[in-house]
């Protein structure tokens, strides 16, 4: 077999390679599945045709499919450092963090000098909780390389996690000097929600906009000048840039409304009240789990800061382990996005399955356990879909619907560039049919497992704190500790976009900046009429 630095090399030199390479690049991904293939079946031992297929799969989320090909390219050269970092990357994508932890060590120690290496396995650490491991990682690196401005964006994002804004707020403008058209740097400062642009700084977004050739960097730049905007009460302009890089974001996402709607469907016609009730015994019994569920942007972080407040409740993030179950149940073991194929195979496990479902999430999500407290909250929020799964897995967990103003939740959303997954935020058409197939989802629970859902309206939350914590605590089976009402006291890390806000004391109004927007968001509340109308009036009046 043709040793591995003589098939790297012949790929270097290779017309037909260099050609699959640029199409990859382009994202022209079936003119290079075609030809990758096809030297496939030609050289089934060809590693660096393995590497790059692997890649391609992982792109489009075939993640089985991408570590499947990395595995037996590096079977056949363990020494394959870029297929090692890649097989890193996509057991990160499939949450697997311990193997990709244990990959990103080895590289390290093959290849000290390799500094992307740190960088991989600092991305890891982050997702682990090990904050602090991964904040060396990022100063390490930046010591060698400190004009690098997305390794100044890494660093500021844990930085920001941990609470230490200052020091986020220098990496990300550190970034922007180094880069003035990187929009991922602007975005990552208004994403802060506590920082004031200046004039000056609006100026040099408009000049980086029309600089900038990057698509990514044009809707990071759109997003962040309608923040800017905002806050200097520009709304039509605001809502100019909102809208524009929503649509340059959502061209990018696959994401299809009628795969929600599909899902929804299912578990309705499936998940009857006979069915769950044949099955309400199995499952793992444990009672730490508490799932904080709703859209992005509901409150749910605020929810999850007061829980977390409690001596018996630690706070983690978002964890992505009951969709990777929800994956691993699909028929044929596709990795689409309409996950509503898993259903049926969800209502053939037997109690020992269903136990041992509960037993791996249990497992899995330990490694995100900084202490020794009894609970712990999972603040997945599209976890709404899997409450049946959840039930079924883990009876006794407690789950939470984190519900906003319709309005008010979808508009904040749609403000909002997420940094992966949330597909449906980016158009407002897609945001109001995705909160009816909530609503309706969440209905059906309460219809087919009355009282096991416990709903927290958020502007009750506001309005009187102490009442909403103590009914939630009680849900909960917890005393009421004070501590809960002060939230922001807490030093924990928060990784999402709230994580300024929910430093600061509980506010005693609900955010209407939406309805400085009314004049563009005519669809919307119309779309959303009947669901504001089911509202509480207490709620809407607000």
């Amino acid at each position: 077999m043709m040793p591995l630095a003589a098939r790297i090399a012949r790929a270097q030199a290779d017309p037909q390679m260099i050609a699959t390479a640029l199409a990859l690049r382009k994202g022209q991904l079936d003119v290079a599945e075609r030809t990758l293939r096809a030297r496939l079946r030609d050289d089934p031992a060809d590693m660096v045709a393995m590497r790059m297929l692997a890649e391609l799969a992982g792109r489009i989320g075939r993640y089985r499919d991408s570590e499947a090909l990395l595995q037996r390219a590096l079977a056949l050269a363990p020494d394959f450092h870029a297929a090692r970092a890649n097989l890193v990357t996509v057991l990160h994508r499939q949450s697997r963090f311990i193997e990709a932890l244990a990959e990103a060590e080895r590289l390290i120690r093959d290849e000290p000098h390799e500094h992307g290496h740190l960088a991989l396995r600092a991305a890891v650490r982050v997702r682990t909780g090990a904050y602090d491991g991964a904040l060396e990682d990022y100063r390490s690196l930046l010591a060698r390389h400190p004009d690098q401005a997305r390794l100044w964006i890494s660093c500021g994002h844990v930085l920001k996690t941990i609470g230490d804004r200052a020091g986020a707020v220098e990496a990300y403008r550190t970034a922007i000097r180094h880069e003035p058209t990187l929009g991922d740097a602007w975005w990552s400062l208004a994403n802060l929600k506590t920082e004031a642009f200046s004039s000056d700084d609006i100026a040099a977004m408009q000049v980086a906009l029309a600089d900038a050739s990057d698509r990514a960097d044009h809707y990071h730049l759109h997003f962040a000048l309608g923040r800017a905007l905002e806050q200097r009460g520009d709304h039509g302009a605001s809502f100019v840039h909102y809208a524009q890089g929503n649509r340059l974001r959502r061209e990018e996402l696959p994401y299809k409304a009628q795969w929600t709607s599909a899902h929804v469907d299912a578990s309705i016609a499936l998940l009857t009240g006979e069915a769950l009730a044949r099955r309400s015994t199995g499952g793992h019994l444990s009672r730490e789990p508490i799932f904080v569920v709703g859209l992005p942007r509901s409150g749910s972080t605020l929810i999850e800061q007061i829980l977390a407040s409690h001596p018996d409740i630690e706070g983690t993030m978002e964890l992505p382990d009951i969709g990777t179950i929800a994956a691993g149940l699909r028929a044929g073991g596709r990795e689409d996005t309409d996950e509503s194929g898993y259903l049926p195979q969800l209502l053939e496990l037997d109690a020992a399955q269903r136990h041992a479902l509960g037993q791996r999430y249990l497992d899995g999500t330990r490694i995100q356990r900084q202490t020794d407290r009894p609970r712990y909250i999972d603040k997945m929020p599209n976890n709404f879909q899997h409450v049946g799964l959840i039930h079924c897995i883990l009876p006794n967990a407690v789950v939470i619907d984190a519900r906003r103003h319709p309005v008010a939740n979808c508009f904040s959303a749609f403000k909002q560039h997420f940094s992966r997954g949330q597909g449906f935020t980016y158009h407002l058409g897609d945001l109001a049919r995705y909160w009816c197939d909530y609503e309706r989802l969440m209905a059906h629970f309460d219809a087919v497992l009355p009282g096991r859902v416990c709903r927290v309206y958020h502007e009750r939350l506001l309005a009187d704190p102490e009442a909403e914590v103590r009914a939630l605590l009680a849900h909960i089976g917890l005393a009421f500790d004070p501590a809960c009402l002060t939230p922001h006291r807490t030093q924990r890390p928060v990784r999402t976009a709230s994580s300024e806000q929910v430093r600061q004391p509980i506010s005693r109004t609900p955010d209407r900046s939406w309805q400085q927007y009314r004049p563009w968001l005519g669809a919307l509340e119309t779309a959303l009429e009947p669901a504001v109308a089911r509202y509480p009036q207490d709620c809407r009046d607000a």
